[in-house]
């Protein structure tokens, strides 16, 4: 959203008169309000136009998953992203742009609804947590790499933007070559009724030749069992049956926290922040890429922790630091030596639109941002991820990714509709609101959240029968069950 990173990917010289032109004259229009440069209804619409297509195309894909399988559904999302690269690269204006980015929508939306979940179905128990961490760890890197890829083109006026958004079709030709290379998961198979020979050969190709498999593939094939017989109406007993409600609370409870935790203010003031501590115009390049790669290390430590120390541990310790972030951003610390992020930019920046924040204040704040991006890659950005993958019975598993993928896609498509103007009116007290939300996020965590460490796909439902909370609702549906088994032997 930075205006930099914008301006880097559709230069103004090639495109006059269209959205970057108008986006940038607005900004140039607004330079006495830093905080209202880009309020504009131009740039959320083509930036939110990808999540909304997202929203549609997971919930769509819950249902497809259960036809076609994992792979199939990744494949179909590879191809999606393709197509829209190659349309917004050959696009002759704005609404070719927001079809190649509903395009992409689609792809992100099949993609985010099968992708965790096949990283949770193929990984050993032990270490599902780190392999499914590894998802948002190359989201990471395709940010990183965006970036980059930006800064480049960018040298190119009169073409650079076509190169910059046609090379999104690269990724998406690795993502569709891997997909090809892999087989579908034994759960899949034999949830769609396939022999079990072939989802045995399967669990041996992701296992090794060599392998005894047939104690996992047993458990798997008793749960596929169980979800045949009531795969009838899974979006319906997701959302109405007693028995999935603490799996739906947090189907959408994490997605919605994780947009909550204001990841999205860090990232738009970054090119400001690191202007100011002398890094020159390209210093929208040099602070996406530093908090991109401090954002990756954290999401290494999660990857290599997240299955000794639990889901649980690595919430409340990245949320604790992240609210700590949050706070020093926002007041000046008992002794004054450090000014909080809404007093430099109140007073600062938006008295004289001159990026004025003295260096050491900028400095330490940058700090802060770092270390608040770092909270986030330990904790919310990769577990957001992990715990909607491996929670859902396989029975509602489909559903329940999509429920998931369809409330972040919609809380994303939410803050790039609002954040903009939000951030307009609020000024600094947008850091307050985003903290207080990390405080709640953190405490429900912390109540609601049970540790699902180690634990296989096919026990985990005994994670919530256990529960102080959620148990109730597993007793009161068991309790129901047995009172129809009654009244029918009767």
């Amino acid at each position: 959203m930075a205006g930099g990173g914008f301006a880097a990917e559709f230069p103004a010289s090639d495109y006059g008169g269209s959205l970057t032109t108008s986006v940038i004259k607005m900004a140039e229009a607004k330079q006495d309000d830093e905080y209202c440069m880009y309020d504009s209804q131009a740039l959320t619409a083509f930036t939110s136009s990808l999540y909304v297509a997202g929203l549609a195309a997971s919930l769509a894909a819950g249902r497809l998953t259960k036809a076609v399988g994992r792979q199939t559904i990744m494949l179909l999302g590879g191809a999606l992203f393709f197509t829209g690269a190659t349309v917004n690269a050959s696009a002759a204006n704005v609404e070719m742009l927001i079809l190649g980015r509903i395009l992409l929508g689609f792809g992100v939306g099949f993609t985010n609804q099968a992708a965790p979940v096949y990283l949770a179905e193929v990984s050993p128990a032990r270490w599902r947590g780190a392999f499914t961490t590894g998802f948002q760890f190359f989201i990471g890197v395709g940010v990183v790499a965006a970036n980059l890829t930006n800064y480049g083109a960018a040298r190119l006026r009169s073409w650079g933007w076509r190169l910059s958004l046609g090379l999104a079709a690269a990724p998406a030709c690795v993502f569709i070559l891997g997909a090809l290379l892999i087989p579908d998961t034994p759960s899949s198979l034999l949830h769609r009724g396939m022999p079990i020979d072939t989802a045995r050969a399967a669990l041996r190709r992701l296992r090794g030749s060599s392998a005894d498999v047939d104690a996992e593939l047993n458990d798997i094939a008793r749960a596929a069992e169980d979800a045949r017989r009531n795969e009838e109406g899974a979006f319906a007993r997701m959302v109405l049956g007693r028995r999935y409600r603490p799996q739906l609370a947090m189907a959408v409870a994490i997605p919605l926290f994780q947009q909550l935790t204001g990841v999205t203010v860090v990232a738009f003031f970054a090119p400001v922040l690191f202007r100011t501590v002398g890094f020159g115009s390209d210093g929208a390049l040099v602070g996406a890429v530093i908090l991109g790669c401090v954002n990756l290390a954290s999401i290494l430590v999660s990857a290599f922790t997240v299955d000794r120390l639990g889901r649980r541990k690595l919430f409340i310790v990245g949320g604790a630091q992240m609210i700590i972030c949050q706070v020093l951003q926002c007041y000046t610390t008992a002794t004054g030596t450090l000014v909080a992020v809404a007093w430099i930019m109140g007073a600062k920046i938006g008295a004289d639109g001159e990026a004025a924040m003295p260096k050491g204040y900028a400095a330490a704040v940058l700090v802060l941002m770092c270390a608040f991006s770092a909270g986030f890659g330990l904790s919310w950005g990769p577990l957001s991820w992990i715990i909607p993958g491996e929670i859902f019975p396989v029975e509602v598993r489909s559903a329940g990714q999509a429920i998931s993928v369809a409330v972040n896609l919609g809380c994303t498509f939410v803050q790039t509709q609002l954040f903009l103007a939000m951030l307009c009116r609020f000024k600094f007290a947008t850091f307050a609101y985003f903290a207080a939300w990390v405080v709640v996020m953190t405490a429900f965590v912390a109540a609601f959240l049970p540790e699902t460490k180690g634990v296989p796909l096919e026990s985990m439902a005994s994670v919530w029968e256990h529960h102080w909370y959620w148990a109730r609702f597993i007793a009161d549906d068991n309790r129901a069950d047995n009172s129809k088994v009654n009244i029918n032997i009767r």
